[in-house]
């Protein structure tokens, strides 16, 4: 059973590699075109198997999962923007979500919160194309005398380094 689900998903990202470098109208005329037939196909394939599977096993847990989303899992297919699926994401809150696990030992609670403050911070800047250190040691250099309503502006997404602020 597995084997052919791979089949399907393997058809799917060889649809998405060969249309990668199309914008966003070609990649959506190309998946409402090619997409959407293996997409079908797995759905059909999916409610057949769910049929043969016993009712509370994790196979059928797993099938009527993925039947219960449908719409969300296919939703790439009618959106030429849209990615197939979250990987980019999930590979940028990775380090976040280790770094969870190593804040269970910062020694206190508070300690915790603090660490995960700072993290988010940190990797924010990276995701808003920052340097963390230079954008932390200006922040910080900043604050005491950063006026309280407008501390929106040391935020990463609307920071700008002092000799470039206005």
């Amino acid at each position: 059973m597995g084997e052919q689900a791979l089949k399907f998903f393997g058809e799917l990202y060889a649809v998405e590699r060969e249309i990668a470098s199309l914008d966003n109208a070609g990649r959506l005329e190309a998946r409402r075109r090619r997409s959407r037939q293996v997409a079908d196909a797995l759905h059909q394939w999916l409610r057949q198997q769910r049929q043969k599977v016993p009712d509370g096993s994790a196979t059928a847990r797993a099938i009527d999962y993925s039947l219960k989303r449908w719409a969300a899992l296919t939703r790439f297919i009618d959106d030429g923007e849209l990615p197939i699926d979250n990987n980019w994401v999930e590979n940028r809150i990775r380090p976040i979500a280790l770094g969870r696990q190593n804040w269970l030992f910062a020694g206190s609670l508070r300690a915790g919160k603090r660490a995960a403050a700072v993290m988010s911070l940190v990797h924010s800047a990276k995701l808003n194309g920052h340097d963390p250190y230079g954008y932390l040691k200006d922040v910080l250099a900043r604050l005491p005398t950063q006026p309280a309503s407008r501390i929106g502006e040391l935020l990463p997404h609307r920071w700008r380094p002092l000799s470039t602020a206005a």
